[in-house]
């Protein structure tokens, strides 16, 4: 059998004269960290200090050990190299890279001495390609469209620019004999409880075994399904069927169960039998590979109608509203994300509600160790290749780089069964039509041969299994602007960019692959990321982590038509650009929820940040729930009440997700802002209670009665809809124009039995209290609420579980709630 060796111990890094300890995986900016010769680029204004690394060449080396014996052919395998690379063995070259995004294998055998790795600076690797393809246009001033690295290494509206290099994926020795088992294929399919696998093998020989006669053979555990093939001119096909298998759903829908699948291959000693066992007695095993699938179909909907042209996500033939969420990559450094990261990351989001991730284009193809875990989470995968907001060169050497990762990554990936869909890259289509690209160009070439031809031809090759669009935004054809709402997928940026949130409402697109709104993150993530520093907008550290262009004059544009911007109160304005942030993704999702099946999804930007910022994120740069996370939770529930503004007056929307009917009592109330109890008698009249059912995975619209309607223009009246637990509120004014009470409440802090380090901080409203919000981290940097936002009427009482706060009391918790009204 192949023995795997890892190359992780004993590599040293070049460093002006100077030898360092390296560590593989890794990069050259935590190796300095390591070893205190650079400041964490992270804190206070750093980045600036730390440019220099990604304009300098490195090299890695260590010693190449001796192969044993008993093998006849040793291989060095390189998962990632980031990114143009030179190898030597005792001086001798064994190859060169140029892209991150792809492994490499090199023949060693009986080879040995010193291993250099050598690293150009990914700047002068992308000015040589540059000099010859040309000039091509690209949203940010760097050159990450002429070199196949991550892109937001080069800085992002929401990154550092931290442009990185090194060993980042795992390395190691692979010592074998006879043959080794080169590619596996799983083509996974479901006919009714049957599921279907297609193995497509692929095997590499020795030179010595070039006649030795070699079979595969495949099992899948846990079932009775098993086969066997002869290898002929180093390839195989055995189909697997296993009857009475469950299906993998998304979340919120079902199941996940995985199947191991596994295909070890043998020396066949003689002509080997067709019929196949669990092992074979008398055969030597040389290689296995073994991966976990599920069984499920996926389709993606792109009927046109009387609408436009749909975008919709059918699994296992359940048409579904995606609940979505695009992710970057969780550190600008993305050596350091290990698998419990991706674990803690998409955990939250699956606690979320949130069924479908977005790998966006600008990042990396995750670790195996995330879509794993989304595999098991029943999170929906959709993969961008890695190509964002550039015009790409299509010549070589680019081209020939594009297609080799394609193929290896889509063969890397297919047997997760959380993948669903494979898209071309990130706003480029849009960009040509819309960003002046098109004259620039002046008929070279910029990428659309990709996205419209090499990307989908090697989806349908390899994994015709799986849907394929071009780009995120795109209409479906030329025939329709790329962005059009009602065609295809649509980024919905103009509001955040220039209008008010409440504009969300104008329109309903088919499908919302990005929208979003800004908010800095958490306090204590701040003062970590900004020790010192006298807080305020537009202190020095709060803008250099502000990306975005003229990002804070949004934040306050976005506050202002609100609520009044307030004045040398950094706290307050903290809060207020929370509210906010909150407030605007629900209204988009509410509404464009409320008109399912014609809107069939919403992807939020962003989950995740790559550092400590101000961004579209939910969860900050040091892992911390913003109000948006807890809002996320509440929105993407199976279940949802809300009031949208009407033509005339408030509609009434109940969303339904969920397989079972919901069967509810609504009551409605018209209330006063100045009263103190919950329904005045003066107003007993205006309420009343209907008595509702929703079907199963659809959506109930009605006119709230116009006697409970707040009179147009009222500064005092609003609305309440209860369903159950959940609320929905409506003002007919904005906050700044409402005449808030001085918020009145009570709180205790009660122990929680049984539950170390957790209290339950006890709020008793006298007032109407609107967004009430704990910033647990206030109390201590680990502290955790389990809510987010919440509106209280006069009398009501909530409870808000908060654990890593021991040895607060009521002082410090009321010091750390926020809602409006309050001074």
């Amino acid at each position: 059998m192949k023995d795997v060796i890892p190359l992780t111990e004993g590599w040293r890094l070049s460093h002006d004269g100077a030898s360092l300890a390296a560590e593989v995986p890794g990069c050259v900016h935590t190796d300095l960290l390591a070893a205190g010769l650079i400041p964490d680029p992270f804190l206070g204004r750093n980045e600036h200090d730390v440019a220099w690394i990604g304009r300098r060449a490195w090299t890695y080396t260590t010693s190449l050990p001796p192969a044993p014996a008993v093998h006849e052919r040793t291989d060095l395998v390189f998962d990632g190299l980031d990114t143009a690379a030179r190898i030597t063995l005792a001086g001798e070259e064994l190859g060169r890279t140029r892209n991150m995004h792809r492994g490499y294998r090199f023949d060693v055998t009986g080879r040995t001495g010193e291993l250099r790795v050598e690293f150009a600076s990914a700047y002068d690797e992308a000015a040589a390609v540059r000099a010859v393809t040309g000039d091509r246009p690209n949203v940010y001033p760097e050159p990450s469209q002429y070199i196949r690295k991550m892109a937001c290494s080069f800085g992002w509206d929401w990154g550092p620019t931290l442009v990185t290099a090194g060993i980042w994926r795992p390395v190691r020795l692979e010592h074998w004999s006879t043959a080794r088992l080169a590619r596996v294929r799983p083509l996974v399919a479901v006919e009714g409880t049957t599921g279907r696998v297609e193995l497509r093998i692929e095997v590499e020989r020795t030179r010595q075994a070039a006649a030795c006669e070699l079979v595969a053979h495949a099992v899948i555990a846990g079932t009775e399904a098993r086969g066997a093939a002869v290898i002929e001119d180093g390839e195989a096909v055995i189909v697997l069927e296993a009857p009475d298998v469950g299906l993998w759903w998304p979340r919120g829908y079902g199941d996940q169960p995985l199947y191991e699948v596994e295909v070890t291959l043998y020396e066949a000693p003689g002509t080997p039998t067709t019929t196949a066992a669990a092992s074979a007695p008398g055969q030597h095993a040389l290689d296995a590979w073994r991966r976990r699938i599920g069984f499920r179909t996926v389709e993606l909907d792109r009927g046109a109608d009387e609408h436009g042209t749909g975008f919709a996500f059918v699994v296992n033939g359940t048409r579904t509203f995606a609940r979505g969420v695009n992710w970057i990559p969780d550190d600008v450094l993305p050596s350091r994300v290990t698998p419990d990261r991706y674990r803690t990351r998409l955990t939250q989001a699956a606690d979320a509600n949130v069924d479908l991730v977005r790998v966006w284009g600008g990042g990396i193809y995750e670790d195996d160790a995330f879509y794993d875990a989304c595999d098991e989470l029943g999170l929906m995968v959709w993969q961008d290749f890695p190509f964002a907001c550039s015009a790409y060169p299509e010549e070589q050497p680019l081209r020939g780089e594009v297609e080799a990762e394609a193929r290896e990554n889509v063969v890397r990936l297919m047997h997760h069964t959380s993948l669903v869909l494979w898209n071309g890259g990130n706003e480029n289509l849009w960009g040509f039509r819309d960003w002046g690209w098109e004259a620039e160009l002046a008929g070279n070439s910029w990428g659309e041969g990709y996205y419209l031809g090499l990307l989908p031809r090697v989806v349908a090759e390899l994994d015709p299994t799986r849907p394929y669009t071009a780009s995120s935004p795109w209409s479906g054809s030329w025939d329709h602007h790329p962005n059009d709402p009602a065609h295809g997928t649509h980024h919905s940026w103009e509001v955040w960019n220039r209008r008010d949130y409440t504009e969300y409402r104008a329109t309903v697109p088919r499908f919302v692959s990005e929208f979003g709104w800004q908010a800095p993150p958490a306090l204590a993530t701040l003062r970590r990321a900004l020790p010192g520093e006298a807080l305020a907008p537009d202190s020095p550290g709060m803008l250099h982590h502000q990306k975005a262009e003229a990002g804070n004059d949004k934040l306050h544009r976005g506050v202002t038509r609100h609520f009044r911007l307030p004045e040398g109160d950094f706290d307050r304005w903290h809060y207020l650009t929370q509210v906010v942030q909150a407030r605007a993704v629900a209204a988009g999702i509410e509404h464009w929820r409320s008109h399912w099946p014609l809107c069939a999804g919403t992807v939020v930007w962003q989950l995740n940040d790559c550092w400590p910022a101000s961004s579209w994120s939910a969860i900050d740069g040091d892992g911390r729930p913003k109000p948006l996370y807890h809002e996320l939770r509440r929105v993407y529930a199976d279940r949802l009440l809300t009031l949208q503004p009407g033509p005339d007056r408030p509609v009434l929307a109940l969303v339904n997700q969920s397989a079972d009917p919901w069967r509810t009592p609504v009551t409605l109330r018209r209330m006063e802002a100045g009263c103190d109890t919950v329904l005045p008698e003066t107003l007993a009249a205006y309420e009343v209670t209907l008595d509702l059912t929703v079907g199963p995975r659809s959506v109930l619209r009605l006119p709230v009665p116009r006697d409970l309607v707040p009179a147009k223009g009222s500064g005092t009246e609003y609305l309440v809809a209860d369903a159950g637990e959940l609320r929905a509120v409506f003002f007919a004014v904005r906050d700044r124009d409402f005449a808030f009470p001085r918020p009145r409440f009570d709180l205790a802090v009660e122990p929680v039995a049984d539950a170390e380090d957790t209290v339950d901080l006890v709020v008793t409203a006298h007032t109407l209290i609107r967004d009430l919000l704990l910033q647990a981290d206030r109390l201590a940097p680990d502290a955790v609420a389990g809510r987010g936002l919440v509106t209280l009427l006069p009398g009501e009482r909530t409870r808000i579980r908060v654990r890593g706060a021991a040895g607060a009391g009521s002082e410090e918790f009321r010091a750390a709630l926020f809602c409006l009204g309050a001074s």
